[in-house]
Formats: C-alpha cells, sequence, structure tokens
C-alpha cells in the first residue's frame, strides 16, 4: 500500500505541475523549460557526437545523475538493478559478495558478505574498488561497478582495491551463487555468539530457530553477543524483528518524513527470546542502518552494551518505487529519517559505541586519519542530522589491542565477552571481582597518541 500511495503522490505533483504553468507561475514554468532544455540537448547528443549513441543508456544515466543530486542512497534502479534488489532481499543471488556505495567519484565496499568470494579473499570494509579488469572504476556508478562485478557462476573478475596505508592490492574473485544465511550462532563457553550478517525477510525467522538452537544445546546460557560489524543493513521489518528478540516493549524505531504529521513509530511485543540475559552488542564503521537501528534501540533500552567502534550513520529511509510494474526499473528514493527510542537521530552520527575498542592496531589509525574516515558523514551529498547534532570528529579509539596480540583472535569479541564475565556491564568490568579472567586491556591508545591535526 506505501508504494502505491507514493506512486499516486508522484502522479498528482505532475498534475500540478501542468495546472499550475497556465497561471504563470515561474518555478513552475521553469521545471518545464529544464525539461525542453534536456530535450534540446539530448537531440543535439545525437546528432553531433562524434559517434552514433545509445538514447536509453544516455537517459538512463540522466535519471541516475538526478537521483544521485539528491543524496547517496537515492537512485534510478534500471529493471536489472530492480532485479538485483529483489534478489538480494529475498536471501540469494549470484556475484561475488559485496555491498557497495559511491562516494566522490568512488566506488567503496559498505560490508563484504560473510563467506562470500570477497570477504574470503580478505576485502574490508571502506576497501576503495580502483579498477576491474584492469579499467579504471573511478567515475563509474554503482550499477555499473555492479554490472561488472556480476556474471556467470564460476567466472571470475580481476579487481583491484585500495586500502589505506597499504598498496593497491588486485585479487581475482570467482563469482558464484550467494546463499545468504543471515544468522548464524555458536556456543562459547558458558556464553552464546550471535552473527547477523544482513537483514533480509529471512533475518527474524533465522534469528529465533538459532537462539532456540543454542539454548537447547545449554541451557544455562549466562549471556549473548550480538555481533553486526559489516552488517550494511537491509530490511527495516528484519531490524525490527531482530530488536523486538531482546525486548519486552518499548519504541524501536521511528522515521519521520517531510510533513510534521509524517511519523511511524514501531514497537516491541511481549516475550524477551533470551529470558534478559545479558546482552553485547558489537558495531564498527561497516554497520549501517538497519544495525544501527538494532544497536540503537537496544542502547536506549539500556538492554545492551554496546562493544567496537562508532557505526556508519545511515539513518535515511529509502521507498522502492516500482516504475510500470518493473519494466522500466524503480526509484529508490529517501523518503524519511530513522531516530532511535530517546530521539536520537542515526543519520551522520551513527551509534556511539559504550566501550571503543578497535579490532587491530591498523584500524585504529584509519579512524584517526581525517581523510579515511569511512562514514554516511564523508558523503558531499549526505542528508543532514535534523537534529543540530553532529558526529564525533576524526579521532584515536580509546583502545586497541596491544602489537603482540594475535592476529587470529578477535580483539573486540574477546572484550565484548569480558563485559559478559563481568555481568554485561562496563561498571562490573572496570572493578572485575577477584575469579573473573578477563582479556588484558590493549594499549591506552587515546592517551598514549595525540590527536591528529586538521591536516593529516
Amino acid at each position: 500500500m506505501r508504494k502505491l500511495l507514493l506512486v499516486g503522490a508522484a502522479a498528482v505533483t505532475l498534475v500540478g505541475l501542468g495546472a499550475a504553468s497556465a497561471t504563470g507561475q515561474t518555478p513552475r514554468n521553469e521545471a518545464f523549460r529544464m525539461l525542453a532544455l534536456f530535450g534540446d540537448v539530448l537531440g543535439i547528443v545525437e546528432q553531433a557526437y562524434v559517434v552514433p549513441v545509445d538514447d536509453k543508456k544516455l537517459i538512463e544515466a540522466a535519471l541516475q545523475g538526478m537521483m544521485g543530486a539528491l543524496d547517496p542512497h537515492s537512485n534510478y534502479l534500471p529493471p536489472a538493478g530492480f532485479d538485483e534488489l529483489q534478489e538480494r532481499t529475498s536471501g540469494a543471488y549470484s556475484g561475488v559478495g559485496l555491498t557497495i556505495q559511491a562516494e566522490g567519484g568512488l566506488v567503496k565496499v559498505i560490508s563484504p558478505m560473510d563467506g562470500g568470494p570477497a570477504a574470503r579473499a580478505g576485502v574490508n570494509a571502506g576497501d576503495v574498488i580502483s579498477s576491474i579488469e584492469g579499467q579504471s572504476a573511478a567515475g563509474l556508478t554503482v550499477s555499473q561497478v555492479s554490472e561488472k562485478l556480476r556474471g556467470a557462476v564460476g567466472t571470475s573478475v580481476r579487481v583491484t582495491f585500495l586500502r589505506d596505508g597499504e598498496e593497491p592490492r588486485e585479487v581475482t574473485l570467482t563469482r558464484e551463487v550467494i546463499k545468504i544465511e543471515s544468522v548464524t550462532g555458536r556456543i562459547e563457553g558458558e556464553f552464546a555468539y550471535l552473527r547477523v550478517s544482513t537483514f533480509n525477510e529471512n533475518t527474524g525467522r533465522e534469528l529465533g530457530e538459532t537462539i532456540a538452537r543454542l539454548k537447547a544445546e545449554n541451557p544455562g546460557i549466562k549471556g549473548y553477543v550480538l555481533d553486526l560489524r559489516n552488517n550494511g543493513g537491509g530490511l527495516l521489518d528484519a531490524a525490527i524483528a531482530v530488536s523486538d528478540a531482546f525486548l519486552e516493549r518499548g519504541e524501536i524505531v521511528s522515521q519521520r518524513g517531510r510533513k510534521a504529521d509524517q511519523i511511524q513509530r514501531y514497537g516491541a511485543r511481549p516475550g524477551d527470546l533470551t529470558d534478559g540475559a545479558p546482552l553485547v552488542v558489537l558495531i564498527n564503521y561497516g554497520s549501517a542502518s538497519a544495525s544501527e537501528i538494532v544497536a540503537g534501540a537496544l542502547k536506549d533500552h539500556q538492554r545492551a552494551t554496546i562493544v567496537g567502534l562508532t557505526s556508519f550513520g545511515k539513518g535515511s529511509v529509502q521507498t522502492v518505487i516500482p516504475l510500470r510494474n518493473g519494466a522500466d526499473g524503480a526509484l529508490s528514493i529517501t523518503t524519511a529519517r530513522y531516530f532511535t527510542p530517546s530521539g536520537a537521530s542515526i543519520q551522520k552520527i551513527g551509534i556511539e559505541p559504550d566501550l571503543e575498542v578497535s579490532r587491530s592496531l591498523a584500524e585504529a589509525r584509519i579512524v584517526s586519519r581525517s581523510n579515511f574516515i569511512y562514514s554516511e558523514a564523508a558523503y558531499a551529498t549526505a542528508l543532514d542530522a535534523s537534529i543540530g547534532a553532529e558526529r564525533k570528529g576524526p579521532h584515536t579509539p580509546h583502545e586497541a589491542p596491544g602489537e603482540d596480540w594475535p592476529e587470529d583472535k578477535d580483539y573486540q569479541l574477546e572484550r565484548a565477552f569480558d563485559v559478559l564475565r563481568a555481568g554485561g556491564s562496563l561498571a562490573q568490568l572496570a572493578a572485575a571481582p577477584e575469579g573473573i579472567v578477563v582479556t588484558p586491556p590493549g594499549t591506552a591508545l587515546a592517551a598514549a597518541e595525540p590527536e591528529p591535526g586538521p591536516d593529516n
């Protein structure tokens, strides 16, 4: 129903423009003059360009440019792109397993899919795609890069990635069917570890089934870690379902549109699947959108301790509007902002952790450098937060593992377990009673290193 109403609103707007133009109102006349100018330019290109042009490609590029001028997440999706979006939200698609986003003429990785070809090759959130098959990717749209990365199962594609402080790295990725198991879990001693890699149509059901399985394996679970790192988001309904699994009552998230009365609130239903057991949520700068809804709700309700790094800050709502039932693709257009239960905006700000911990010293250095901060706030066209607040600027994370920390051991996860061992709160962790074994805190970087200057 929501999509139908939005399509109807668009039609009314067009009719209004036509009626108003007869009255001579300048802004409306200007809109029609610019539409005529577009037709003139297209005609000149058809006649004068050095080689014949494809009108369809030109118009699709113009539509993508128009939507891209609004904000980084409003897009025109050609039919193939619309089909891909539907595949991704249904839980299976063919490709190399990357969620990507355009920024300043470059395409960056928001998150690699767990277990996919890109993740296995060591691709990280924030990596820049510099070339594909030896051809520069600079200036390409997300749709164009996505089209180049997709292909028949079993075929390969050479992709060069850039990362702060490292030489360009070319990897060969073999395309495969990406079957997204959005929720996985395991028992870790007396605790349970839950990994949510994306939010699709199956996530709520899979989470419930995973928690039930783990409780059957160990009825005495003393706490849970919910890992949302490098989870680039997905469906709002899935984010609500995941939040609801750990809450008994209260608001989960609200979304507020252009007008004051365009507010929708989503609340929890009775029934905490973990019976109120202590909970830690892991996030980082690759945690976006739906991940931030979950982390924000559980933090505001003091249901969980948040550990890791400040999340991405993608707090805007996109509505997908099919054009001619998808035959001409679709518009993905920003229609609202997300707010946590306390009224805090996620947009451009993100969710700050209660215990700020980087996974490695290299990651801590990336966060400390202004020109490599990877977040929504880095986009020149990003929608503002609307509440006057701003994201914390470049800074050195409070804690990181020491130089001798084993690379194959997850320091952020170990610190999350430390919080659970201390009963689930940072105050108890700071005054851990005798008998509670905790990981030795890593390097206190904030105290040991100066804040970066404006030119760093």
